[in-house]
């Protein structure tokens, strides 16, 4: 396997309060590819990328960026890294252009008005290059976050919750430009709340809870491992409890006592469905209408943590 972009040992951080942000978080990252980091509110997921980025301290644990320990040579590692955060953090006076390009001039990075040019094409920011910052809608303010983490050419891209709270078109402009960013080499890791996105864009998935990572898994191993299938059997007639003899099966009534849904693993050699359809035969039990489904990565992820916070 080829070296990970980004390598993390046995991290930890516990702020003075004797809160434990995070708790022995070892993660390999590889280059080029998307990792989506899932986890609830205060679960460790900013706190991760902040403590990666050197916004944070660790108590404990390494970090090593390309190679270069992000402590000891800060300065190397933090080239390597675009960060677009949660919070605007803009000089609200500034215009567009000025703003981007301060970003690349403090990395070291100068001319290539080329490149600015185009990335401010791609995130519909061109028309606005003249405007201030504060004269801009919170979506274009977001795109301006993007640009900056963008402007010296990083190999490794943080987006922490970047559509929370932004319109459509942006969320559609971002995707696409992640799309593009991936097509050039660049290494992707994002927090998100939009679960849906990170089943559709993600290479693979972490699971991070309490400070803990839970699991780290390719996103379609993870689907397969985990994910349950679940048959919807609409009722003839409504049932106010679940018989007796079903007791072999994991039945529940749904739907005022209309639907019997039964919850099977699809990649079990025996589902259980033909003997349980000939028991509902048995009993006199008739359904006018089936249907399947898969459980999704949101299901999968609030199974998680709801298990491990019952452990």
């Amino acid at each position: 396997m080829a070296e990970p972009i980004l390598s993390i040992r046995g991290l930890c951080k516990t702020y003075a309060s004797g809160h434990a942000a995070l708790d022995g978080v070892t993660l390999d990252i590889r280059r080029g590819e998307i990792f989506a980091l899932l986890g609830p509110n205060g679960a460790g997921k900013s706190t991760l990328i902040n403590t990666v980025c050197g916004l944070v301290n660790p108590t404990s644990g390494q970090v090593l960026v390309g190679g270069h320990d992000a402590v000891r040579d800060f300065k190397p590692a933090r080239m390597m890294i675009g960060l677009v955060p949660q919070e605007l953090s803009v000089d609200m006076f500034e215009t567009v252009l000025a703003t981007v390009k301060f970003s690349r001039r403090l990395f070291g990075r100068s001319g290539h008005d080329s490149y600015i040019e185009g990335l401010l094409r791609d995130l519909s920011l061109w028309d606005k290059r003249a405007s201030k910052i504060m004269e801009l809608s919170g979506g274009m303010k977001r795109r301006v976050l993007i640009a900056k983490a963008l402007s010296h050419e990083p190999d490794i891209l943080f987006l922490d919750e970047p559509t929370a709270g932004v319109d459509v078109s942006l969320r559609r402009d971002m995707w696409k430009l992640i799309g593009s960013l991936r097509e050039r080499g660049v290494t992707i890791i994002l927090t998100t709340h939009y679960i849906e996105e990170a089943e559709e864009m993600a290479d693979r998935v972490g699971v991070i809870n309490g400070g803990k990572l839970l699991l780290v898994d390719e996103k379609t191993e993870l689907m397969k491992k985990l994910g349950k299938r679940e048959m919807d059997l609409a009722l003839q007639e409504p049932m106010s409890a679940v018989p007796a003899e079903l007791a072999g099966w994991q039945v529940s009534l749904e739907n005022d006592g209309q639907t019997l849904r039964y919850v099977f693993d699809a990649q079990a050699e025996h589902t259980g469905i033909p003997s349980l359809l000939r028991k509902l035969a048995e009993l006199g039990i008739g359904f006018k209408d089936l249907e399947t489904s898969k459980s999704s990565l949101e299901d999968i992820f609030v199974d998680l943590v709801e298990k491990k916070e019952a452990a």
